[in-house]
């Protein structure tokens, strides 16, 4: 069975299972899941599950990624921040939807590689940062929208606090090894809002930087 077979199967399996939201539908249909995981997982770029990547790290299940990119409700002119480049497929997919991502990792080696991917498909509405996911891009700040892609035990403040007004996060909460939930905030004039979607199972959103790797 070819990649574009497998595809389309996933497609139609994202589907049947609820994503009928035919612009992130497409968004997953252009990129190519196979550069974004490792050489020995090719044959599972398709499947629509998780699957390892360096750095004791995860790309997520395309279910996953297509449900909270739906939760995010872009419009093409929203400035996105993503917290948790890891092997660049959220990134690579956002970047289909918006005007610009801005992305922030802590393992250097992870990010190296993910702009070599973005380079390689000619993803160049994405903007890339070495850093502490929980403390944001404030120099960029407000985003529109803000998704993070691992688990943090309370929403972090920081983050909150660069969600423009009317701007959503979408983020899994919870302890590591526990329940997590993906939630949705929603910011106004009066403060926060907040509705729980959907459980999952997340890697850990770690404070600081990985210096060495």
């Amino acid at each position: 069975m070819t990649d574009d077979t497998r595809k389309i199967r996933l497609i139609m399996e994202l589907r049947q299972s609820g994503i009928t939201d035919t612009g992130v539908l497409s968004a997953l249909e252009r990129i190519p899941r196979e550069e974004f995981v490792l050489s020995n997982f090719s044959d599972q770029a398709y499947e629509n599950t998780a699957l390892p990547i360096e750095q004791g790290q995860t790309i997520s299940q395309p279910y996953v990624v297509a449900f909270m990119t739906r939760a995010l409700e872009l419009g093409p002119r929203m400035r996105v921040l993503e917290i948790g480049t890891g092997s660049g497929y959220q990134a690579a997919v956002l970047s289909k939807l918006c005007r610009r991502v801005y992305t922030v990792e802590r393992y250097r080696s992870l990010l190296r590689q993910a702009e070599e991917r973005f380079w390689k498909l000619g993803l160049h509405n994405i903007v890339t940062k070495f850093g502490d996911g929980h403390r944001g891009w404030p120099e960029q700040a407000p985003f529109e929208r803000i998704v993070v892609t691992a688990a943090a035990p309370e929403v972090p403040e920081a983050l909150k606090e660069q969600l423009a007004v009317g701007g959503v996060m979408v983020i899994p909460v919870g302890q590591s090894g526990a329940n997590q939930d993906i939630i949705r905030i929603c910011r106004s004039e009066e403060g926060y809002s907040s509705d729980r979607l959907l459980p999952v199972r997340f890697v850990p959103l770690v404070e600081g930087v990985a210096e060495t790797i």
